[in-house]
Formats: C-alpha cells, sequence, structure tokens
C-alpha cells in the first residue's frame, strides 16, 4: 500500500523581534535550514523532485518565491524545483500536507515541506503596504462582496483596511467559552515553564540547527522563552484589543524569525535510498469556520482527522495546538475533552515564537522529536489560521 513518511526534520532556532536572527535574510534563512536537512538525513539534493514552501508576507526579502530561491541559495542542483504557498499561519503545515499528496499520488518520489518568515524585516502587514511603483495604491485584500457580508457582525470593522483582526477573535473566544484573564495568563505562563524545562534539559537540541549570523556567531537556541515572568507581571500587561478585554501581549503568540524543514517520501523509496522513516503521514484534512471568530477551526479540522482516522482523541499520546492566543487551545481543550498534559508539553508560540509562515514545520519537527523520546505512537497537530481556517494531521511513529 502507498505511504507518505517523514524521513527528516529540522528547524533553526526561533529568533524574536530584532533578535539575533534578525540580521539574516530569510532566504539565506531557508538555506540553512535546506542544507542541515539534506546533511542529517543523508537525503541526495539532486533526487527532491520539489520543494515547498510556506510563507505569509510574500513581499520584499519574501517575495519572487522564496522556496524556489531558497534552493539556489542552498547551493542544491538548480534542477530542483521550488513554490511559495500562502494558507497565513498554517502554511508549512499545508505545505506537508501537499508533498504527501504528491508523494501518495505517484507524481513525486521525494519532497521538501517547509517553510519561512522573518518578520523583524519583513513585518505583517507590508503585504498591504503602498506600491512601491506607485505609493498612491494600496492592494486591500477584501472587496466590498465580503465586506458587506459581514458588515454587521461584532467583531467585523467593515470599513477597516483589513476588517478581520485576530486579536479581537481571540477575545470573542475567550467570551464565549467563559475564560479568565487569569486562565489566559496561566495557560501563558505555563507555556514558558514548559519550554524552559525543554530547553535546560537539551529536549530542543537534536531538532534545531545553528544559524550563523553575519556577525561570524552562531545561533544555537530558541530567544523567546522568558524565565522570569510571572502571574502578577503578566496581570499588568494592558489589553490592546478590547478596553475591558482578557487578550495580552503575554498571552499572545511572539512575532519571531524562523525556519523548518520536512523531508517526505514514502516507505518503499527510503528503503531503497537509505533513508529512515520517522513517522507516517496517517491523516491530513483542512477545514474552515467563522472567519470573524477566525481561530476556532482546529475544533472542526480536529473532528474531521480523527473520524477519517477512525481514532478517538484519548488515543492520540500528545496534541499540538498552535498558540496563536491563549483563548485558541484552552477552548480547543473544552470542546474535545482531551488530556491537558498531552497538550503542547514542550510549550507552545506564546514561549517559542511563532514566525508564521515557518510555524506548521516547527511545530512538526518538535512534535516529532517528543514523539520519538516518549515512545508516543499517535500526534495530533492543529493550527488556526487567518480567514477562519485550520489544518490538521495525524502521525504515527515508526
Amino acid at each position: 500500500m502507498a505511504d507518505a513518511v517523514i524521513v527528516g526534520a529540522v528547524r533553526t532556532p526561533v529568533g524574536r523581534r530584532r533578535g539575533a536572527l534578525s540580521g539574516v535574510h530569510p532566504v539565506d534563512l531557508s538555506a540553512q535550514v535546506l542544507r542541515a536537512l539534506a546533511e542529517r538525513t543523508g537525503l541526495e539534493p539532486g533526487d527532491v523532485d520539489d520543494v515547498i514552501w510556506g510563507c505569509v508576507s510574500q513581499v520584499g526579502e519574501q517575495a519572487w518565491n522564496v522556496g524556489r530561491n531558497a534552493v539556489l541559495a542552498a547551493g542544491w542542483p538548480e534542477s530542483v524545483p521550488g513554490t511559495t504557498l500562502d494558507r497565513q499561519c498554517g502554511s508549512s503545515q499545508q505545505a506537508l500536507h501537499f508533498a504527501a499528496a504528491a508523494v501518495l499520488a505517484g507524481q513525486a518520489d521525494l519532497v521538501v515541506a517547509g517553510g519561512v518568515e522573518s518578520m523583524t524585516r519583513v513585518p505583517m502587514g507590508s503585504s498591504i503596504a503602498p506600491s512601491a511603483a506607485d505609493p498612491t495604491l494600496v492592494g486591500l485584500p477584501y472587496g466590498d462582496q465580503v465586506r458587506n457580508r459581514y458588515r454587521d457582525r461584532e467583531g467585523f470593522a467593515a470599513d477597516e483596511p483589513v476588517p478581520f483582526n485576530q486579536g479581537v477573535g481571540a477575545e470573542l473566544i475567550a467570551r464565549q467559552w467563559g475564560l479568565s484573564r487569569r486562565q489566559l495568563d496561566e495557560f501563558a505562563l505555563a507555556s514558558h515553564e514548559k519550554a524552559a524545562a525543554a530547553q535546560d534539559a537539551g529536549a530542543f537540541d537534536p531538532e534545531i540547527t545553528p544559524v550563523d549570523v553575519p556577525d561570524g556567531s552562531k545561533v544555537v537556541a530558541d530567544e523567546g522563552i522568558r524565565r522570569d515572568t510571572t502571574l502578577a507581571r503578566l496581570a499588568e500587561l494592558p489589553t490592546p484589543f478590547r478596553a475591558d478585554g482578557s487578550v495580552t501581549a503575554g498571552s499572545a503568540s511572539q512575532i519571531s524569525d524562523g525556519a523548518a524543514a520536512l523531508a517526505v517520501t514514502s516507505s518503499e523509496w527510503a528503503g531503497r535510498h537509505g533513508l529512515r522513516p520517522l513517522a507516517r503521514i496517517h491523516t491530513a484534512v483542512v477545514a474552515a469556520a467563522d472567519p470573524v471568530l477566525m481561530l476556532t477551526a482546529p475544533m472542526p479540522a480536529t473532528a474531521k482527522a480523527l473520524r477519517r482516522a477512525g481514532l478517538g482523541i484519548e488515543e492520540i499520546g500528545v496534541y499540538e495546538v498552535n498558540e496563536a492566543f491563549a483563548p485558541v487551545p484552552l477552548a480547543w481543550l473544552a470542546e474535545t475533552e482531551a488530556d491537558p498534559a498531552r497538550l503542547n508539553p514542550r510549550g507552545g508560540a506564546i514561549a517559542l515564537g511563532h514566525p508564521l509562515g515557518g510555524s506548521g514545520a516547527r511545530i512538526m519537527t518538535t512534535m516529532l522529536q517528543h514523539m520519538r523520546d516518549n515512545g508516543i505512537r499517535y500526534g495530533l497537530q492543529t493550527m488556526c489560521e487567518g480567514g477562519g481556517m485550520a489544518n490538521a494531521t495525524i502521525v504515527e511513529l515508526l
């Protein structure tokens, strides 16, 4: 039976905004992780049928097909193609889905999936900045029909350039699921504590490739973990999305720089080429829900994935639910009745950061390492995405 397996997973450290990775061009950051993937797996770059690369802000340094440019920057053969996709925060998770589909369909033997985002160098919103050719033009991503459809909805700012606001959506979720400010702060603090414990134990070391930076040094560890934060400090932060709200910068994902890559092939092809399968891509789905709430689609995506897999939530040994905002995984827990102890065991985007286009592959890399370290058979990853979408992926350890 045809299958799709992951034979390599590697990521850069996640850098803070204006941090150690801010001096590295996103194409060069991508190239470093591609080279590390080839070195660690033993794959021959010339065998790669395609590189599918996630990136959200495809403008400026991340424009003109960063996936193909990364292949060239990595020194891989010019015969290796590359493409770039945008499913918002789930871009590189979707890249993994496309890679698996190509292998399962017999259209490709070996595909690299991953992504990058340098949010320092290409800030969010850059893609709707005034045109360099004509500064009077601003390309707004929503026309009148979308604006009119949701004009009277709470949380939809019809007259704003971008009327859908993730932070406002997070506030609406917190209210709908009855999540208090203290619950959000406690979740955020736990994310930092879990990430710090994992970093101290060296749990991230096998999945990270050091990154060379312009000053000649190497970045070897995630920068976003705040070891000195407390509930008291978190409680002092303002609520920028609602004056009477509960979501703060402390309970939101960090703006970050980073990249990650996964190698996907079949068991048969891996065996013939001396590559070791790490996990089978058991089930891969995408779902969508209310674009104003925006962040609730991981719930139907999870249900869809479990249904197609024929598994119950209790059979999943680890769940990675992206911490875009603390209400997202907390509401997901409430809806799925999943075991909180299995959720984001090494912390999440609140502590580690969220380099948009690279986060899906980063999370999968971290989850696979946790599964291998703990002998966990099934893992589930899901991410909320702009536009009210979500990917969900179930992998099986081999």
